[in-house]
């Protein structure tokens, strides 16, 4: 095993994702291309949805972060497993209806929702739209009132805390886009106003503190500070939240170097805290729900790419070129995001060649790793990149007009495809 359950390598030296040799998968699927093992999908989803019952209550259900990764196939392994859904655009919403997802489940975030997004989530039935903002608040009354709607809502709280985690994923500071501060004061004016609306009904609060956190203590302090409000909120209004979400952001093993993560302790821990403090406050406990999304199909992802040349700058450095880059995986250009990557056709031997690993972009800083060691390639040798199940197809671009790899998913040791490879005829279609 390597890293995860998903990546094994055989008896060929060949790296193997779900059980099936990766050589074998770029034949077949060809290059570039996403893989996702929905084996290891579903068993994280059964480990949140079993310990959330135990520690949270029997009400409450890990709500899946569509944004990790969207497309069809995922809202229906969801829905099989039992989970909500959190979408964070009409895009995402569109898709999950589509798939036949069940939209009372679905919770609809976002920090600035047209009225054609909110009419959108109102017409399929969203169970709950999240909203972010007094503007917001009063279109969506305004327009729950002229379609004949009582729309449940929650309401989106800034607790004020720094995970400590990257910038450009840090999300419930006090200063952010996202919701009303309680320290400013807003989240109680913000609180009052939902109680006045007409056609709203709010059921609650969410917060969320950021992602790819591997420690319990910026979630128990969120827990913390948001049960803090929903009592003052009790106090002052009379108001009583049946629900509190606090959001996702579970960390997730890139390499051997990040931490290994026990989930269910983390929830167990959670939940302890919770139970505490609603004793401490003297409230009664609301429905908890969380928000997992990388940390339920990061793992199970990789992406194949062929290497097409090995350069090596005498005195500098030397470069493996692969078949795809910043437009299939833009993470390590945007946060300098570090992965396992290997040279699958030789997974069993040493990583002894320091490179960086180029994409094809016509771009220097299309980079997908620099300064790591694999065992040395030659052009047609397939390089892995492992634990990309999340944020990499959903933040695929066209960029240099290439077309978005296809995902393959592999259950049971057999694959099929999910989504079909982009063409080129694809790209062209919407010009005129």
């Amino acid at each position: 095993m390597i890293l995860h359950k998903t990546y094994d390598v055989n008896s060929v030296g060949h790296l193997t994702i779900g059980g099936i040799d990766s050589a074998e998968l770029a034949k077949e699927f060809g290059t570039p291309s996403y893989f996702l093992d929905t084996d290891a999908v579903r068993d994280m989803c059964r480990m949140y949805k079993k310990a959330f019952a135990e520690y949270f209550g029997e009400r409450s259900v890990p709500v899946y972060a569509g944004k990790a990764l969207c497309y069809k196939g995922i809202y229906k392994l969801i829905a099989e497993e039992g989970l909500g859904a959190d979408c964070v655009s009409p895009g995402e919403l569109y898709t999950a209806n589509a798939a036949g997802f069940p939209m009372d489940k679905v919770f609809f975030h976002g920090n600035n929702k047209t009225d054609a997004d909110l009419e959108l989530a109102i017409s399929l039935g969203t169970g709950h739209i999240v909203v972010d903002g007094l503007d917001e608040l009063s279109s969506l009354d305004r327009i729950a009132g002229e379609m004949g709607v009582k729309q449940h809502i929650l309401l989106r709280i800034t607790p004020g805390i720094d995970p400590h985690t990257h910038k450009k994923i840090v999300t419930g500071n006090v200063d952010s886009k996202f919701g009303m501060a309680i320290m400013t004061g807003q989240a109680f004016e913000f609180v009052k106003a939902a109680l006045e609306t007409k056609n709203l009904i709010l059921d609650g609060f969410h917060c969320h503190v950021g992602s790819q956190i591997f420690d319990i203590e910026p979630f128990t302090e969120a827990a913390d500070i948001m049960l803090a409000f929903v009592a003052k909120i009790s106090a002052e209004y009379g108001y009583t939240a049946k629900m509190l979400n606090i959001g996702g952001g579970f960390g997730v093993r890139y390499t051997e170097d990040d931490p290994e993560i026990d989930y269910v302790k983390n929830i167990r821990d959670l939940g302890a805290e919770i139970d505490k403090m609603c004793a401490l406050y003297g409230i009664e406990k609301p429905m908890i729900l969380m928000e997992p999304g990388r940390s339920i199909v990061a793992a199970a992802g990789c992406t194949l790419y062929t290497c097409g040349t090995v350069k090596t700058v005498n005195g500098f450095r030397s470069y493996v070129s692969v078949d795809g880059g910043m437009p299939d995986n833009p993470r390590y250009t945007l946060y300098q995001s570090q992965y396992t990557i290997l040279n699958a056709s030789h997974a069993d031997r040493t990583p002894d060649f320091e490179c960086t690993i180029a994409g094809r972009c016509c771009e220097s800083g299309d980079l997908l790793a620099e300064g790591i060691s694999i065992a040395k390639p030659e052009r047609g040798d397939i390089i892995a990149t492992l634990v990309t199940g999340a944020y990499n197809y959903s933040m695929s671009s066209n960029y240099n007009r290439l077309p978005k790899p296809p995902i393959i998913e592999i259950a049971c040791g057999e694959a099929k495809i999910a989504v079909k490879r982009e063409t080129y005829e694809d790209i062209i279609s919407h010009d005129i």
